[in-house]
Formats: C-alpha cells, sequence, structure tokens
C-alpha cells in the first residue's frame, strides 16, 4: 500500500481531503485555516494522544477482515451485505438453495428470496427462516412437516456458507493482505508504554487473523482459554497477567509489556462446545472440530445467544473494560449495526471519563447520525465522506498505517517485514535433476 508521502509526491492531494475527525457534531477538519496536509497531522496526533489513555480497548468489526486488491477481487472475508448478495445470486455451489426449495418456499409460505430486502441483509433473512421454524415446529399439523424440512435446510446452507467464506478463500492459499494488516497492526500496538494497563482487543469476527498474526510475531496473549494439549475456555484466565525474571539471584520480577489480552465476542472457527469436562468449550484447529462450531451467527437471536457461556463472560469482559475509569475504545470495520453490542458502549457513554473513538464512514447509517447528533466531544467518528473516493480513511488498513503512528508509517516496520521474508524465510528446495 503506497504511503502519504508517495501519494503526495503524486500531488494527489485529493485523497488526503476525504479524511474527516468528528468531535461530537463538529468537523474539525473542516477548518479553512488548515490545508489538507495540516489536517491529516491533525488527525493522527488526536489518535496518538487516545493511544496513550490509561486504559485502551479495540473493537474490530467485519470490516476489519475484508479486502479487495486493484481488481476489486475479495481477498479476505466478505462482510455482511456481500455475503447475502452472494448466498442470495448463487446458482452452483453446495450452499446454493435450488429453484425447488426456493419454489416451495414462495409457495407454501409466501417466502420470496428474491425479495429486495434480503438483497443486501442476511439478518433479515435468517429473521424470517428462524420465525418460520419456531412456528412450523409448533404445529401439530404433519402436512407442514416437509416446509419445515426445507426451512431448516435453508437455514443450514446460510450457516454453512458463512462458515465456509470465513475458512476459505485467497487467505487460506496464497494472499496475505489482510494478515500483513493484522500483523502491522499489533506490532505497532505493543509499542504502548508499558507503564500503561495492557490493551484489550475485542473482535465480532469468527477469524483467525488476529491468533494467527500474534503468534507469528511472537506476541504473548491471553483469550481465555489455557492447557496446551487441550486448550479449554476459563474466564479466570483474564485474570491473569505474564512476568519475566529480572533477577535470578533478588527474584525480581516484572511484568511482559508486550501481552495482549484477548476476547471473542461471537465466537470463533476454532471453538468446539465438548460433553466432558468442568470447562466445556475447546479451542482447537477448524479442521479437528467433529461437531458445530460455536458461533453466533447473524439472526435476530445474537442478542439472547450473547447471555450463555462462553459468550457471556467475553461481554462480561468488555462490559468491564469500556467501564473504567480514564478508558478509550476504538472502534474499527464495526457499523454500530449489533444492538446488543451497542448498549455496552452507551452504557460506557454515562462515565465522564470515557471516549468513543470509531473509525467509520460519518453517514454510514443512522446510528452514527445519531451519535454525531448528540454533540459529545468525548464521541469521535473518523473516516471518509466521499463514498467513491480512492483513499477511505476509516479502513483498517489505513488506521494502521496512517495512524497507529503520529508520524505516519514507520521505515522499521518496512525493515522487519524484509529481514522476515528475505533472512528469516526458508529457501524453496529445488526439484531433483533426473538422473
Amino acid at each position: 500500500m503506497a504511503t502519504l508521502d508517495s501519494r503526495l509526491a503524486l500531488t494527489d492531494i485529493a485523497l488526503v481531503k476525504t479524511i474527516s475527525l468528528f468531535k461530537g457534531s463538529h468537523n474539525l477538519s473542516n477548518d479553512p485555516d488548515r490545508t489538507e496536509i495540516e489536517k491529516l497531522a491533525a488527525v493522527r496526533r488526536d489518535v496518538a494522544d487516545v493511544m496513550n489513555a490509561k486504559n485502551l480497548a479495540f473493537l474490530f468489526g467485519s470490516g476489519c477482515s475484508s479486502s479487495r486488491d486493484e481488481n476489486g477481487t475479495e481477498v479476505g472475508i466478505p462482510t455482511m451485505q456481500p455475503l447475502a448478495r452472494d448466498f442470495l445470486s448463487a446458482t452452483d455451489g453446495k450452499f446454493r438453495v435450488t429453484k425447488t426449495d426456493r419454489a416451495r418456499l414462495k409457495s407454501a409460505l409466501g417466502l420470496d428470496l428474491d425479495d429486495p430486502k434480503f438483497a443486501n441483509n442476511l439478518e433479515a433473512l435468517m429473521e424470517v427462516l428462524y420465525g418460520y421454524q419456531f412456528a412450523l415446529r409448533t404445529s401439530k399439523r404433519s402436512a407442514l412437516q416437509n416446509i419445515l424440512s426445507t426451512v431448516e435446510k435453508v437455514i443450514g446452507l446460510v450457516k454453512g456458507y458463512v462458515l465456509d467464506r470465513c475458512t476459505n478463500g485467497p487467505f487460506t492459499r496464497h494472499d496475505r493482505t489482510v494478515l500483513d494488516t493484522y500483523q502491522q497492526f499489533y506490532r505497532r500496538l505493543v509499542q504502548r508504554d508499558r507503564a500503561l494497563a495492557r490493551p484489550w482487543v475485542f473482535t465480532l469476527n469468527y477469524d483467525l487473523f488476529n491468533e494467527t498474526a500474534m503468534d507469528r510475531l511472537g506476541i504473548p496473549y491471553i483469550n481465555g482459554f489455557m492447557g496446551s494439549v487441550e486448550r479449554r475456555f476459563n474466564p479466570a484466565v483474564f485474570r491473569y497477567s505474564l512476568s519475566q525474571q529480572l533477577d535470578i539471584s533478588s527474584r525480581k520480577w516484572s511484568s511482559v509489556d508486550s501481552l495482549v489480552y484477548f476476547a471473542k465476542l461471537h465466537g470463533s472457527v476454532s471453538w468446539e462446545s465438548r460433553e466432558d469436562g468442568l470447562f466445556p468449550v475447546v479451542e482447537t484447529s477448524p479442521e479437528l472440530i467433529q461437531k458445530e462450531h460455536l458461533l453466533i451467527y447473524p439472526t435476530p437471536a445474537k442478542q439472547n445467544a450473547s447471555f450463555a457461556a462462553p459468550y457471556s463472560d467475553m461481554f462480561r469482559e468488555f462490559q468491564t473494560r469500556v467501564a473504567r475509569d480514564q478508558s478509550v475504545l476504538i472502534t474499527v470495520g464495526y457499523s454500530f449495526s449489533d444492538e446488543h453490542v451497542n448498549n455496552i458502549i452507551f452504557q460506557a457513554l454515562t462515565i465522564p471519563t470515557f471516549r468513543l473513538v470509531a473509525f467509520v464512514d460519518p453517514d454510514a447509517n443512522t446510528m452514527i447520525t445519531k451519535l454525531r447528533a448528540l454533540n459529545d466531544p468525548r464521541i469521535w467518528i473518523i473516516g471518509t465522506e466521499e463514498p467513491k473516493a480512492v483513499w477511505q480513511g476509516h479502513f483498517f488498513a489505513n488506521f494502521v498505517d496512517e495512524f497507529m503512528s503520529a508520524e505516519g508509517p514507520d521505515a522499521s516496520d518496512e525493515a522487519v517485514e524484509r529481514v522476515l521474508s528475505r533472512l528469516l524465510a526458508r529457501p524453496t528446495v529445488p526439484e531433483a535433476a533426473n538422473e
């Protein structure tokens, strides 16, 4: 990705004009006395200030794991709208809804999968399907059992499709775009002042980008699971920390300053529920999961599902962290469309020292409009108002590249990447010559 300096060298100043910073309802980027470069620098300085908050937490939404190449091809995991479009328009593949099933749903229930209200909203479709499922299961009419099986079949297809898109794609084969962005994020996050509390990262995504990035960088993290051969969820682990011994003779210890606390609010493709043991939730490789994955799918029951373990423990940590004194929550890739998540954030806003910094399209939806209308200077909305702009200030990659450092992109990051890719990479084994 091109850096700011290289873009300016091409005199493409229009790209810089796409950044906006709303503090309350006032857009500080409209200051006529500042050049566009000065406005971007001001946003960087403000973000650097909140990054040094006493208690810092991040919330990642689906936008963080999505990325398109120069041809517009998705190389990560699509967000909910593209997922809905791709699922409903599929004419082949194991997750498509057949013409027969579509016709059966339409004739028996009046449910038209081609209805525009479902085109970009997978959750709306699941809401209707689950409603019919509940009603049909309670019906005593045997004639309705056939259509019930069709409804449950389509629900299974949606679940299977979402899970497949989270575990298969260019990112599992050759493309490192999304993973590189996550690694860059964590590489910069651990540079946080060791005198400050360790940061928390919460995600609504099911994928393994966060864990893989930290593993490859050698960054220790606590995610609620403990064990080696069999890692099981125990919420008490979130009370733990890691320390290193400085002096053996005097038994001096110091906390590991690169530690990150990490929680997946909607589950993970690597979680499975087991029937044995005091702690039945196991973390393992997705390929080894024998039963259904522990995920909160995009359904209207998300809020109720979050009350069950282990999700309730994760949400309790989320609520506890944002409610601490002098806390800052930075959201990226999240459009504020989950009511149960919003409720916790809005409760935190009743605390005078809490600050919300949302990297999101300032005109994304009515909820963002309501946040701006509060005219609360503790609520910052940072992003691009021009939907067709080449450079979008609220994209995860741009947040990491341009705003995680007050000075912009760090040359040392590129140097480290060159060492990892060129000096430490295993050489390709040449094919044996024919004798």
